[in-house]
């Protein structure tokens, strides 16, 4: 990564839209920098840390968690961390737990995801699925006993369906059973859940009557290792691809990405420094982590609203999915 750290030109003149501020810490001292939850979108962030760790010389110090959205949250709303890593918006109860504690907070898309549900390339029965087979296979009502393929569709095989998913915390999780079930949370419970990706991809590739969904990014680093499934929408199956989530073919598990910035903390020159360095230098990581960046003007949008402290959220609490970007940056935040 040694070649991103040619970035002082970008971020001199972001900081046009920003403001001069004062500089980092001192050199003698070492400050901290707290973030957790998504393990989606730890995978951007973590790249984002180390590469202004690096700019800094060791002056700043950046610790990256992976406690799920949900787990996060908890965190960030109890004031225990500096930045929110999400998959999803936050949620109204959420939003009571940081309003109980006097959390105000900037919400700032950072890039869009593809989800994607694989199986393991032995399996040589699914190239595609409905939405409708999905919710057959993952709805509550599936629990104990949807155990088999064929239940979900005679011309497969009569084989064990061993499923992989996202832990409750995870924003992944509330996206998708929202996404295909209809709800948020609703999800049978006699599946294989982790927090960490790479648990779902592993238990994928090892059995061929496996089948789960993760970021596009942890499909898109073991694609040997996995196979896509193509959600078939109005216009047939369509595979996750950063082209097909620009189109808008690719639904409904197309979403945006989030970082959520402590106010209070966002007034500390290392985190107000580090937002700006994640929103000029991050759109330029996301193609090695395998997201999909927003339009440059999003970004100039979302580096405006940092600037005029305008804090709050665009969507209310509720979940929603399929939602354009351009949508998103039109709702102007509330508390």
């Amino acid at each position: 990564m040694g070649t991103r750290l040619v970035w002082c030109v970008a971020i001199i003149g972001f900081w046009g839209v920003f403001g001069s501020g004062s500089r980092l810490a001192h050199a003698d001292q070492t400050a901290l920098i707290k973030v957790d939850g998504s393990s989606t979108v730890y995978l951007l962030t973590e790249a984002v840390a180390e590469e202004f760790q690096k700019a800094n010389r060791g002056s700043i110090r950046v610790t990256v968690g992976i406690s799920g959205t949900g787990g996060g949250f908890k965190k960030f709303c109890r004031g225990e961390t500096d930045i929110a890593d999400a998959s999803r918006p936050i949620l109204k109860e959420e939003m009571d737990l940081c309003q109980k504690n006097g959390i105000a907070y900037y919400e700032l898309p950072i890039a869009f995801d593809a989800m994607t549900v694989a199986v393991s390339p032995k399996n040589t029965w699914i190239t595609s699925m409905t939405v409708g087979e999905l919710k057959k296979m993952w709805e509550p009502a599936a629990q104990n006993k949807i155990t088999r393929w064929n239940q979900i569709n005679s011309e497969w095989p009569d084989a064990p369906l061993v499923l992989f998913g996202p832990g409750s915390d995870s924003g992944t999780f509330d996206y998708f059973t929202d996404a295909v079930v209809g709800k948020a949370k609703a999800s049978r419970g006699d599946y294989t859940a982790s927090e960490d990706d790479n648990v779902i991809v592993q238990g994928i590739e090892s059995n061929k009557n496996a089948l789960g969904y993760m970021g596009f990014a942890y499909y898109a680093a073991q694609m040997k290792k996995l196979k896509a499934v193509a959600i078939v929408g109005k216009g047939g199956p369509v595979l996750p691809s950063a082209e097909n989530v620009i189109n808008g073919t690719y639904q409904p598990l197309s979403r945006p990405l989030f970082i959520y910035v402590n106010e209070s903390a966002a007034k500390r020159t290392e985190v107000k420094d580090f937002v700006a360095y994640y929103l000029t230098e991050g759109p330029k990581l996301i193609a090695e982590v395998r997201y999909i960046p927003l339009p440059e003007q999003v970004y100039n949008k979302v580096g405006e609203r940092f600037k005029k402290g305008d804090v709050g959220t665009g969507f209310g609490g509720v979940p929603e999915v399929g939602l354009a970007v351009d949508e998103i940056m039109s709702r102007p935040p509330k508390r």
